[in-house]
Formats: structure tokens, C-alpha cells, sequence
């Protein structure tokens, strides 16, 4: 009997290992990306670094190049991507109706739209938190300088919500003026129509940046008042394609704490005795088999954008035009909050 349930075993962990072992099917997302040869992208209708158009027409930001890394593991070309501009209001239903794979829009994760709205949270890619910007003139230094002051915001945003609940909780009596466009209410706040503008903080300095026609002449509070986990949106019900964005994005965060960069792929993949830059890069494991990709998907998303902190600082950091600080964002063996799952 004994040796009867040895054998039982051994064939249910023979059976568990082919399993593991076996190639992921594409699953209808990736399939609908390979037969146009294009992912579909949802982004910002122009926040500067993170989605918006340069000059020449060409997106640019945060957000587009987690779009780009995912086109370039999936399809072999960071080229091969649609960028469908999207407002508050249109995001969701975009998503939720296949008009875009992803949603790449400087999105909060919240409860409500991970449980109740036919979507899933993938990965963070930026940790933020609502906060407010001001007329440097104005002499306000704190949030609570606010009681019973107009506060410019977008309505159906959950900046809208943190507000209300920031206000009520502190009887702070803020009289929200609401917009249906972003555009509509930054305009309100430099026209003087509002005492203070709120949205996430790294929005306000994108915003002070793109809009304000002296920059110095308006100040981001030091107070925030919500955690605002912000990353990409996919439609629930296609696990596979939930794993490729998501792993994607870890993918770009353990090559920062591998020091893999965009120039070095190529010189670490044969050169480096690291077995977990090995397994990343597709020298040894096949992790793309696991994805319904090939070996070499997280190498080329590599080389088309570089690893996360390479795509925060081109975008966002101390020498881009926002100039944030990485705070939240450093990895979490620097103080921060990036920490990749094992890609294994």
C-alpha cells in the first residue's frame, strides 16, 4: 500500500512539473495584438512626462514607455504601438469595450475598479499622493490654509472623492468647483477662479511645467492627502495578458537592481554570472515560454526603454523638466517602495 501511494506521488509531482513546464496559451488579447501588429495603448490626452505628444508628434513619458517596453516583449518592436488619447471620463469604458489593450494613464488602483468594474489592476509603476498647488502670493503654505476656500478639480476623478473626504473629516468646508476636463479646470485655477488646484502631486508639477506662465510663481504644498498607487489597467477575464503587462513591469524594476541598462543588455547577458541576470536577460530559463512569449522578450523591452529608474529619470527626474525627486519610487533597498516579484 505504502509503495502504491509512493507511485501515486511521484506521478501527480511528474504530472505538476510538465505542467509548470508547459508554454502558456496566448489568450485572446495577445492574439488580437499579433494579428494587427499593433498594442493598443489608452494614455493621458497630454500630461507631461508621462503621456503627451513632443513637437514632432512622437509620445513621450512615464506611461508611454511602459507601453513601448511591452510592445517591444510582445511584438519585437517598441515602435508598434497605437496611442489612443483618453480623458477621465472615456478611460474606463475604452478599456472595458476593447477600443485599447491597456490602460496606461497615470490610473490610481483602488478597490472599486480592480472588484466591480470588469478591469484588473496590473503593477505600480509611480507612488504618488493627491496634494495642492497655489499662488505663490497668496501666502497659503498648508492644506488646512484652505477652510472654506474654492479648490479647482476634475470632476469623476478620485481626486474629487479624496477631497470631499479631506474637507469633511477636518471641517475644513472647501467649496470644490468642479470640471468635466482637466484642461477646463487648470484653466480656472491660473485665471484666479479657484484658490488652489488638487490632483496628484506629480500632475501639479506637470502641470506648473507645461502651463503656468511663470512656474516660480505657483507652489506645490508639502501636504498630501491620499496614496494615490498609480499603473496600467487591463480587461479582467484574460489572465495571460494580465501577466505579460504585469511581469513586464517587474521585469523593468529587477533589471534596476541588477544594473542592467538599456546600453548593457547585451554585454551582461554574456558576461554576467549572475544566475538571476541570466534568467531575466533569456540566457538560461526560458521564462517567455511561461508568457506565451520567447526567451528574448524582457532583453528587447531592455533595450528599447532601459530599466525603471532609467525610464523615471529621462521622464520625470531631477533632469527632466518636472525634476521630482524618486522618494517613493527609489527601490525598496534604497528606502523606497519598487520591489519586483522574482522572476523565476
Amino acid at each position: 500500500m505504502k509503495r502504491n501511494r509512493l507511485k501515486a506521488s511521484a506521478a501527480l509531482l511528474a504530472m505538476a512539473a510538465g505542467l509548470l513546464s508547459m508554454p502558456a496559451h496566448a489568450g485572446k488579447t495577445l492574439d488580437g495584438v499579433r494579428a494587427r501588429g499593433q498594442v493598443v495603448c489608452g494614455v493621458h490626452t497630454g500630461l507631461a512626462g508621462f503621456s503627451a505628444p513632443d513637437a514632432s508628434g512622437r509620445w513621450m513619458g512615464l506611461d508611454v514607455d511602459v507601453c513601448r517596453a511591452i510592445a517591444a516583449a510582445v511584438l519585437g518592436d517598441a515602435g508598434k504601438v497605437k496611442y489612443v488619447p483618453l480623458t477621465a471620463q472615456q478611460r474606463f469604458t475604452a478599456l472595458q469595450s476593447g477600443e485599447v489593450d491597456v490602460l496606461s494613464r497615470n490610473t490610481t488602483f483602488t478597490l472599486a475598479r480592480d472588484a466591480s468594474m470588469g478591469l484588473r489592476i496590473t503593477a505600480v509603476t509611480y507612488y504618488d499622493g493627491q496634494g495642492f498647488i497655489v499662488p505663490v502670493r497668496s501666502g497659503i503654505r498648508s492644506a488646512r490654509q484652505l477652510k472654506n476656500q474654492k479648490v479647482c478639480v476634475q470632476s469623476g476623478t478620485t481626486s474629487e472623492r479624496n477631497l470631499n473626504d479631506f474637507s469633511r473629516a477636518r471641517g475644513l468646508d472647501i467649496q470644490l468647483v468642479l470640471f468635466e476636463k482637466e484642461d477646463a479646470a487648470t484653466s480656472a485655477y491660473f485665471a484666479g477662479r479657484c484658490s488652489a488646484y488638487s490632483t496628484d502631486a506629480s500632475g501639479l508639477a506637470s502641470i506648473r511645467s507645461r502651463q503656468a506662465a511663470k512656474p516660480a510663481d505657483h507652489a506645490i504644498l508639502p501636504d498630501l492627502i491620499s496614496k494615490e498607487p498609480l499603473g496600467p489597467l487591463v480587461r479582467r477575464g484574460d489572465d495571460e495578458w494580465h501577466a505579460i503587462v504585469t511581469w513586464v513591469i517587474h521585469g523593468l524594476i529587477e533589471a534596476e537592481e541588477h544594473g542592467i541598462t538599456q546600453a548593457g543588455v547585451d554585454a551582461m547577458k554574456g558576461g554576467s554570472q549572475d544566475p538571476a541576470v541570466q534568467r531575466l536577460l533569456g540566457a538560461t530559463d526560458d521564462t517567455g515560454k511561461m508568457l506565451g512569449l520567447d526567451r528574448e522578450w524582457m532583453a528587447r523591452a531592455l533595450k528599447a526603454t532601459g530599466h525603471y529608474g532609467e525610464i523615471f529619470e529621462r521622464n520625470v527626474g531631477a533632469r527632466s523638466p518636472l525634476a521630482l525627486t524618486r522618494g517613493a519610487n527609489r527601490l525598496w533597498s534604497q528606502g523606497g517602495l519598487m520591489y519586483a516579484y522574482p522572476m523565476r
